[in-house]
């Protein structure tokens, strides 16, 4: 029987490092004044000096920010993309990238036509009858164009321009990549590993570069490459303080544990997923991300609470809703345990969309990956498992080259050696190959006569280089022994071996059981009493010449046949505890179960 643990104290045990980065960051290029009717209204009065306000004198605006885009294509040799519906912009950008050998540049331009907000004028009538136009706020489906471009502080990201006023755009920006190019300047040594680090020299370090990234360093990037493409908004339009500006629409706050088993990975992360199903309950999700959830009265939360298991191959993933927020967790190629909150409302949290107010969103999105990992219980370790079945099963090459085969687990033959082991009768004093051929040959159903010795002494050999080493996270057996359940039966001491058994065995053992050497029980004197007569064992006890013979039994338990001044007697005594080596045995079925 095992404890349930939490998560997060398993993944100590066996995480290298761990890394807490802003991971992909999806950010809003807008005007503020430009975002309301009234605005447009204001701008194509002072700004284009027309009496009448309409988007028409707009169209202009567009045509030459259209046309300054493709100079700019043609001018410093980019290439050009028209996307087809359904294309996946990654991976152009992916093919264009494994070729691309610049280190600050445009990579390449697409156009793609895309629905998004928009004004257009409409013609109304007054209660005269008189037309006059009218400025709504829409939707159309518009051309938009995508500058993906290599960035010598941030690495590869795009800036999505709308070719309709308001001219709104969309940055997207990979917090890892900047802090490996970071890492990268600075020294750090490390591994890369997709939108992530496989090994590091510094964790600290660079968990230190990771903490840097804020709005300076983000609103830096827009306003250098804002400097360089080509721009909607003249430099009068600028100066009279149409400026653009950055919020947040999207924000992922990763959490990368690289484990130190990486083959042994998923299996602990597919057992995080079977006992942790109920993670998205209302109770569940409140303590992840400390807030107080209400079902029921007019401020209910609204959305769905569930618990999503996606699957994308072979590779499961582990889902949690709030409100707009996601949280995923998943086994990253193979190698790191990965845990994802993505924001996509800063208002679930109370919180401004506006870039400055980042630090309070990392705050919250950190905090509900730690918390995750410190609710998340997992009813055992399977790595331990893994590990304890590959130690089992494989070869094993002692010190002078000699090859141990492992013990197939498929085979009968093993089972029949690990059920022999918790066997009482062979614990006070061990076993010889003649004893353990009985047993075996029990348990396997054959004659003992089939069972050779030869045999016997091979698994005997296979036994005590696999299993006979006590496992180094099993705690270390007591001094003492507990209290058995029966109370006539008092605790038994381990006292010192008397003078006169010091001498060799009567028969000497080949095997045994434990690392351990644990002293014979005394027997004590007994008064004449019937011999069909059950005794009761006192504390009371003078050593003697008598043995303790131990019948045969299972699960802990035995008869005892003692035999004192008054002649032979039985005991009916049961053992509440097991030896060392049955403890090995109850690891190791438990460890693979």
């Amino acid at each position: 029987m095992t404890v349930a643990r939490c998560v997060h104290d398993v993944l100590d045990e066996r995480v290298q490092f761990r890394v807490e980065c802003i991971d992909r960051m999806y950010l809003n290029v807008y005007v503020p004044g430009l975002q309301f009717a009234h605005g447009l209204v204001g701008y194509v009065h002072r700004q284009l000096g027309l009496p009448i306000a309409s988007t028409a004198p707009l169209a202009k605006i567009t045509e030459a920010f259209a046309g300054a885009v493709h100079r700019y294509a043609r001018d410093h040799d980019v290439a050009w993309v028209d996307f087809a519906k359904g294309q996946r912009k990654d991976d152009v950008m992916g093919e264009h990238l494994a070729r691309f050998t610049g280190t600050d540049a445009v990579v390449f331009i697409g156009r793609a036509q895309e629905k998004t907000s928009l004004f257009r004028t409409e013609k109304r009538h007054d209660a005269n009858g008189d037309a006059y136009p009218w400025i709504v706020k829409t939707t159309g489906l518009v051309n938009h164009f995508y500058f993906y471009c290599v960035d010598e502080d941030f690495g590869p990201f795009f800036v999505k321009f709308c070719s309709y006023f308001p001219y709104n755009a969309k940055l997207c920006i990979n917090g890892n990549e900047w802090a490996k190019r970071q890492a990268a300047k600075a020294g750090i040594g490390f591994t890369a590993l997709d939108n992530g680090f496989a090994a590091v020299d510094d964790p600290a370090a660079l968990q230190a570069i990771c903490d840097r990234l804020g709005p300076e360093q983000i609103d830096g990037l827009l306003r250098k490459w804002l400097a360089r493409l080509p721009h909607p908004f003249s430099p009068a339009d600028r100066a009279a303080g149409y400026r653009y500006d950055l919020s947040m629409l999207q924000v992922e706050f990763s959490l990368t544990q690289m484990l130190d088993k990486p083959v042994s990975g998923r299996v602990f992360f597919e057992q995080v997923i079977r006992d942790n199903l109920d993670i998205g309950r209302p109770d569940q999700v409140s303590l992840i991300f400390d807030r107080r959830l209400m079902r029921r009265g007019p401020r209910a939360i609204p959305g769905r609470f569930r618990t999503r298991v996606i699957t994308d191959g072979v590779t499961p993933s582990l889902h949690v809703d709030y409100k707009h927020t996601r949280i995923k967790q998943y086994h990253k190629e193979g190698r790191a345990l990965r845990t994802e909150t993505t924001i996509n409302d800063t208002r679930d949290f109370s919180i401004g969309k506006r870039l400055q107010n980042l630090p309070a969103l990392r705050e919250i999105g950190f905090t509900a990956n730690r918390r995750l990992l410190r609710l998340q219980s997992i009813s055992h370790d399977p790595i331990t498992g893994a590990e304890a079945l590959h130690a089992v099963t494989a070869p094993v090459i002692t010190a002078t080259g000699a090859r141990i085969p492992g013990l197939r687990l498929g085979e009968q033959r093993s089972h029949a050696l690990l059920a022999a082991l918790p066997l009482f009768r062979l614990q006070p004093n061990g076993f010889a190959n003649r004893e353990m051929r009985t047993i075996i040959a029990d348990l396997r159903g054959i004659p003992a006569h089939q069972l050779s010795t030869g045999q016997m002494t091979y698994d005997l050999r296979r036994l005590r280089a696999h299993v006979h080493h006590p496992h180094p996270a099993h705690p270390p057996i007591q001094s003492h022994r507990p209290r058995p359940a029966h109370r006539d039966v008092p605790i038994r001491r381990s006292r010192p071996v008397p003078a006169h058994r010091t001498g060799p065995s009567r028969r000497p053992r080949r095997f045994a059981t434990s690392a351990r050497s644990f002293p014979r029980i005394p027997n004590r004197p007994r008064k004449d009493q019937p011999h069909n007569r059950t005794r009761r064992i006192t504390q009371q006890t003078e050593p003697n010449n008598t043995n303790l013979t131990q019948k045969s039994g299972f699960a802990g338990s035995s008869e005892a046949s003692q035999t004192g001044p008054g002649g032979p007697a039985r005991s009916g005594l049961k053992m509440a505890w097991w030896s060392p080596s049955d403890a090995v045995a109850l690891w190791f079925f438990e460890a693979v179960d």
